[in-house]
């Protein structure tokens, strides 16, 4: 474990210059909007180590697989969202010496900073030259969550004991590339440019898909907060569109550049369009000015917080962690766009191809249930229906009938370039059914599954029914050749995660079957029409409910995470030296197969989606069982492991999972920051405070709490919002208080004692022992 950053409870702090660490502090200071995304990259030249990342949400480029070999049902693509047109750029020269810190005598003073209370990233430093000319530089800028489209930049050069000129270029970079590119092929190409003397515009459009987007930027500047006069000397080549202008400056003058810009794509407007509505979005920034702007961002995020904050008292790590994690998520996804979806780095790199995995419906969707209107949770959902065709498709390819959601996706073909998560990892497709149930259980939006829900458990139902093996000697269903949750285990028979959710996923469709018969007749009648349900096909899958195999470990009464894992040496991870860890950048693939060990949650993935139907004695045995042999190198890993924990009464345990989940990325638990952020991770963290020291559940479509306070916390409080009405949920070591801030009143239960919830009547509980 590393410490990177300051403890602080609203902001992330490098103190001093990093450039062995830069690539680590440039995802940790991403900033987004839900529409696009930038790294922590510098304005200025820097030709030191860095991954520029720039990125427009939705926008993908279908990168050909590269393998030596190729199998039937192949991806041909991994889709990629592009690493798109560097718009921070601000090129600086004092007296025509280039500003870049790499090559500076010194660098005094560095910080970088981001405020996650207000939204934005601040970073100032002294750069002391060859000739001892010594600058003081304050850069500060945000992504508007205002306006989508907009980002602004403030950045101000100090000459603290010289009189000088400074050069000052902004510029608009599309000449970029993913460093990830299967054949370092650049993704873009140019279609127009413009720069004018306060104003510049650059269109590209990815080859192949052909998305195309618009940047166009505005800046001015002022001296000691006049504004000057500026004439440029307008710049373009290849992909590349820049103006130039000089100023003459005195000792601690202040010379500040003002620079606006803004992102538009055909994904909302006409090609012909987007040159227009890019500048009129500019002008509308630009009108307005830095500071009104902000002022109107900040608002936003504060609105954001009233109600999405967890505050801890006592544990200034635990508390910084929590809000960068909310800080992110409420960064990366908006609920604006049902085409949109999470992708596990969001806007802060990009390894995983940006594209959506099976982490959004098992970890993000209870974020989103409980902080946001229950429509952004609803957009996921429907997000899955639309590709409801290609999830056939994609089922057909394998020689199989109904839907088999993707692994990996852009726009609902499955695009990930592993034959073991490609073909095997087909688990995926009951999480997609979880969340249905899931959002209807906490919603209560029961008409859901008569709108979208029910054709996508039918076509799920009919993949797993359609992938079952009858075994005849044993009268049994079974899964085979699978890869489960736990990714340190391939082509697996009988994964049993894989078969209990199956399982699940035929029972929950036979349920909403009975349920739209009941309830909605007309629906019921015009969804088995159109999907020609028959009664034979109920009865099939009732029988695989009936006779589907779980592989059991009988003298230790333990669920087996497949058939043979016993058959592997049984070592803890207690027993690896500390300097083979983590495995997958230390051990061969082959020896990681052999092993007994685990990447992540799998049966205890089940003990979690299914929590009601095993007590805690059975959770207790599984917990105790596999926890020790968990290496955890998965970052959806401790989470799951901390809310068992603290549910079996595990309290030390599932506190230090919790913080291995939170400080996953800021203290870079996995080596791996630099990559970019683990943003689907960062829900689990919610969930471990909510779900697991909370004990926050729906039992009977109730809302329950069990909670319990971790030792070294004096107080920590969330909120949730459930069915229309905000609850603020406050604990410490003597007492629970629970309010509803807004919304009817509620039947809750607290520690299996039965409470009616009234707006700003608080309930005062005695905390249990």
């Amino acid at each position: 474990m590393n410490k990177y950053v300051k403890h602080h409870e609203w902001e992330i702090i490098e103190e001093g210059f990093h450039p062995n660490d830069n690539r680590v502090y440039e995802s940790l200071m991403s900033l987004g909007n839900g529409s696009m995304g930038i790294r922590g990259n510098f304005e200025e030249d820097y030709s030191g180590d860095s991954l520029q990342g720039s990125y427009v949400a939705g926008v993908y480029y279908p990168d050909k697989t590269r393998v030596g070999w190729w199998k039937n049902g192949y991806p041909e693509y991994f889709a990629k969202v592009p690493n798109a047109t560097n718009f921070l750029g601000l090129s600086i020269k004092i007296n025509d010496e280039i500003l870049d810190l790499s090559k500076a005598k010194e660098v005094k003073a560095f910080k970088r900073i981001l405020n996650m209370k207000e939204g934005y990233l601040l970073r100032s430093f002294t750069i002391v030259s060859e000739d001892e000319r010594e600058t003081e530089i304050e850069v500060k800028r945000f992504i508007s969550i205002v306006s989508n489209e907009i980002a602004a930049i403030k950045y101000s050069i100090k000459p603290l004991n010289y009189h000088g000129e400074i050069t000052v270029c902004p510029y608009l970079d599309g000449d970029v590339k993913n460093e990830d590119s299967n054949y370092d092929e650049k993704f873009w190409n140019e279609i127009d440019k413009h720069s004018t003397q306060s104003f510049m515009d650059l269109t590209l459009e990815t080859k192949k898909t052909a998305f195309r987007t618009t940047w166009a930027s505005s800046f001015n500047a002022t001296i000691n907060n006049n504004f000057v006069n500026i004439d440029t000397d307008p710049i373009l080549k290849d992909k590349y569109v820049a103006s130039s202008f000089k100023i003459k400056v005195s000792k601690m003058d202040t010379l500040t550049i003002y620079k606006y810009i803004s992102v538009v794509s055909n994904r909302y407007y006409d090609n012909n369009l987007l040159e227009e509505k890019a500048h009129e979005f500019l002008k509308e920034a630009s009108d307005k000015g830095f500071e009104d702007l902000f002022q109107e961002h900040r608002r936003a995020w504060e609105k954001h917080w009233s109600e999405s904050d967890i505050e801890i008292k006592g544990d200034i790590a635990a508390q910084q962690s929590i809000r960068f994690n909310i800080f992110q998520l409420n960064q990366t996804y908006t609920g604006e766009d049902p085409r949109l979806n999470i992708g596990p780095k969001g806007f802060t790199g990009e390894k995983y191809g940006g594209s959506t995995y099976w982490d959004t419906e098992a970890y993000c969707l209870p974020f989103y249930l409980s902080t946001a209107p229950s429509k952004i949770a609803k957009q996921l959902l429907i997000y899955r229906y639309n590709h409801l065709e290609k999830a056939k498709e994609n089922a057909a390819k394998l020689g199989l009938r109904g839907a088999l959601y993707p692994m990996v996706t852009m726009n609902g073909e499955e695009c990930h370039n592993e034959w073991e998560i490609t073909f095997e990892e087909i688990h995926r497709n009951a999480a997609i059914s979880y969340a249905i149930y899931n959002y209807v259980k906490y919603t209560e939006d029961e008409y859901h599954l008569a709108e979208y829900g029910f054709e996508v458990l039918v076509e799920t139902s009919r993949f797993w029914a359609s992938r079952v093996n009858y075994n005849t000697y044993k009268d049994k269903y079974m899964i085979l050749g699978v890869t489960g949750p736990n990714e340190y285990e391939n082509n697996v028979n009988n994964n049993w995660y894989t078969n209990t959710m199956a399982s699940w996923n035929l029972e929950y469709t036979i349920e909403v079957y009975t349920l739209l018969k009941e309830k909605y007749p007309a629906d019921f009648y015009r969804l088995t029409a159109k999907l020609n349900i028959s009664k034979e096909e109920i009865e099939k899958w009732q029988d695989i409910i009936d006779k589907m195999y779980y592989p059991h470990i009988e003298e230790l009464d333990v669920f087996q995470q497949q058939d043979g894992y016993m058959d592997k040496e049984q070592l803890m991870v207690r027993d690896l030296p500390e300097a083979e860890l983590p495995l997958n950048q230390n051990w061969s693939w082959d020896r990681i197969l052999r092993s007994c060990f685990i990447k992540q949650a799998d049966v205890l993935q089940g003990l979690f989606f299914l929590n009601h139907r095993f007590d805690l004695a059975t959770k207790k045995r599984n917990f105790d069982f596999y926890e020790p042999r968990t290496v955890h190198e998965s970052s959806l890993s401790p989470c799951i492991y901390s809310i068992i924990a603290g549910e079996i009464g595990y309290h030390e345990k599932a506190y230090e999972l919790y913080l291995r989940t939170a400080r996953l990325d800021l203290d870079n638990y996995n080596n791996d920051t630099e990559d970019g952020l683990h943003i689907t991770s960062m829900a689990g963290t919610w969930m471990s405070i909510v779900y697991g020291f909370g004990g926050f559940r729906i039992k009977d479509s109730k809302l329950t709490l069990s909670p319990f306070i971790p030792k070294t916390w004096s107080s920590y409080s969330f909120k949730i919002m459930f069915r229309k009405r905000l609850l603020s949920i406050s604990i410490d070591k003597e007492n629970i208080r629970v309010n509803m801030e807004y919304g009817e009143e509620l039947p809750i239960e607290v520690y299996d004692a039965y409470y009616d919830l009234k707006v700003n009547s608080p309930l005062n509980i005695i905390m249990k022992r």
